[in-house]
């Protein structure tokens, strides 16, 4: 897989009519600086507002994935996304002219073939990979689908699709080597769809722009004269509808004898783009759906935000820690006497962390608290559990140097466990629940094993520079 980041040289574009919302539109590639991303500008909106292709802005997944910033919004994204995906091109910008891009002939293959007479370039910085270095799982019992990402040191997708239908039956393949095969062997699979499901997507507002020259539609019902009437009376046809020998409505041949389940695979490349990062990982996907496919994304993403907080501050690697006091000192404002943490040692984003405070006689607060008794302070127990609360916190902060997190309430603190020199803390914090600048968060510290200390702690999000001038 190809190490440094790529753009394209210079600028293209392509012209057709949106799939779901039937616009004509036409989409220019221009080429993106190192670092850039993957974005969409509507370039018919005043200011033309770019919308990153990010999971975090996914807002409909009806047969299609669509994006949203504020009032602009750009539909069925998933096809451009696998065509840059697999041409491995990291930095582009997309823009379009209205709300859908051309849906072409239904696969990804115009895009490739538009893309590649714009010809790449190599740009002077690292691709910024995501490691995936432990099982990633999303399971829907409900509708039979399971993904999953195991480690491995490549981009591999296997995808099985089984619609318990006769018509399609059960199908399988499986993508091994980008660089090789994507561009023959997946990227012209076209977008598939039942007989029996036309009418309804049409009813829902959805393929408006369709036609059999840019889907495979499997025939797993009869045909009758009056179906017949109404489907190319809403779709607009012209031709004669009639199911084919194959199970393809007008006998349409297909590219592949597993296309629909090579397309699903080309739909999962294209939402997995929204992680917001290339990958490496072996994907195994069972009856994946635009829907599962986001959601697995989500989970992705977030071991993605994770591992960039903990290269930013923890720059020597070290087994079983997570961040050590080096990088706990950039992270957090406090210092000596008042830093209560010793490293952190297992960090899950938006979720858990534990940190670790090795309590030594030669602590400050032994002198008097209590002479020939030496006994922690219960508060500053609680305050050990805030300040690894604190790092908690630093996801989605624009700027984390630069804030603080303030106590606003304590609640249901309780103390079983006498600490001392020699003990050490384990301290576990989980979030509760987060609205903008506010928090909930609940602690659990451990001394040697057993339970010493808990609470329930609410804390706020302020610029540091503003409460330096504040009094507690």
């Amino acid at each position: 897989m190809l190490v440094q980041q790529h753009t394209i040289k210079r600028s293209i574009s392509l012209s057709g009519v949106g799939l779901h919302t039937g616009v004509s539109s036409t989409v220019t590639f221009k080429p993106a600086p190192i670092n850039y991303g993957i974005r969409f500008r509507r370039v018919d909106l005043p200011g033309h507002p770019e919308i990153p292709a990010l999971v975090d802005l996914v807002v409909e997944v009806a047969r299609g994935t669509t994006l949203q910033v504020g009032d602009a919004k750009i539909h069925t994204i998933e096809h451009i996304l696998a065509a840059i995906v697999g041409l491995q091109i990291d930095n582009i910008i997309i823009e379009v002219d209205n709300i859908e891009p051309p849906i072409c002939d239904g696969s990804a293959k115009p895009y490739v073939e538009t893309l590649l007479k714009a010809d790449f370039e190599i740009q002077d910085a690292p691709k910024d990979y995501l490691i995936i270095d432990q099982t990633i799982q999303y399971v829907d019992e409900s509708k039979g689908v399971h993904i999953v990402a195991l480690p491995t040191d490549d981009y591999r997708l296997t995808v099985m699709v089984d619609y318990h239908n006769p018509a399609l039956g059960s199908q399988h393949t499986g993508l091994f080597n980008l660089e090789k095969e994507f561009i023959n062997e997946f990227a012209p699979a076209r977008t598939f769809c039942f007989l029996h499901e036309v009418e309804a997507l049409h009813e829902q507002g959805l393929i408006r722009g369709g036609s059999l020259d840019n889907a495979i539609v499997i025939a797993d019902e009869d045909l009758t004269e009056e179906k017949v009437k109404r489907i190319t009376q809403k779709l607009g046809l012209n031709e004669t509808l009639i199911i084919g020998t194959n199970g393809i409505l007008n006998n349409k041949s297909l590219r592949y004898k597993n296309e629909p389940a090579r397309h699903k695979l080309i739909d999962l490349m294209g939402d997995l783009a929204l992680i917001g990062a290339p990958f490496k990982a072996q994907i195994l996907a069972a009856r994946p759906g635009h829907a599962s496919n986001v959601e697995f994304a989500k989970k992705v993403r977030k071991l993605y935000q994770q591992q960039a907080l903990i290269k930013k501050y923890q720059f020597e690697k070290k087994e079983g820690i997570v961040f050590d006091v080096n990088a706990l000192q950039k992270i957090l404002p406090h210092r000596y006497p008042f830093l209560f943490v010793d490293n952190i040692i297992d960090f899950k984003l938006d979720e858990k962390i534990v940190g670790v405070k090795n309590v030594s006689i030669n602590e400050w607060f032994f002198v008097g608290h209590f002479p020939g008794r030496p006994v922690m302070p219960g508060v500053l127990i609680i305050e050990a559990m805030a300040q690894v609360g604190g790092i908690l916190l630093l996801n989605g902060l624009e700027n984390p140097e630069g804030k603080i997190a303030v106590f606003t309430t304590i609640n249901n603190a309780k103390f079983r466990k006498q600490v001392g020199p020699g003990d050490q803390l384990i301290l576990e914090v989980f979030l509760k629940n987060r609205r903008a600048k506010i928090a909930l968060l609940e602690g659990k510290a451990y001394r040697n094993g057993e339970l010493a200390a808990e609470a329930e702690l609410s804390a706020a999000i302020v610029d540091r520079e503003i409460e330096n001038t504040k009094k507690y």
